[in-house]
């Protein structure tokens, strides 16, 4: 996002400095310079929604971590569940 920010600084200035060797141009300097904040501004913005996106994506992978740990835990218990149930119908069986 900053490379946005930057980019977006850049071509203020380049704009700002073209309208500025003109004379009597100083409406379109301040056109640039307002151009020129709310491209910084924007770029801002797109930074603060990027970063609430990216920890939004960390905190579902944290509770997609959570249920894969259950998700196992729960396989082991079934596992074992099998296997002494297993052992018990051997058990009955060979009497």
């Amino acid at each position: 996002m900053n490379k946005f920010k930057i980019a977006g600084i850049v071509l203020a200035t380049a704009v700002t400095a073209g309208c500025a060797s003109q004379p009597d141009n100083t409406m379109a300097v301040e056109d640039a310079a307002a151009s020129a904040d709310l491209a910084e501004q924007t770029a801002n913005d797109a930074a603060t929604t990027a970063n609430e996106a990216m920890n939004r994506a960390q905190r579902a992978q944290r509770t997609a971590d959570q249920a894969m740990a259950a998700a196992k835990a729960a396989q082991r218990s079934a596992d074992e569940a099998n296997e002494r149930a297993k052992r018990m119908l051997d058990r009955a069986s060979s009497k």
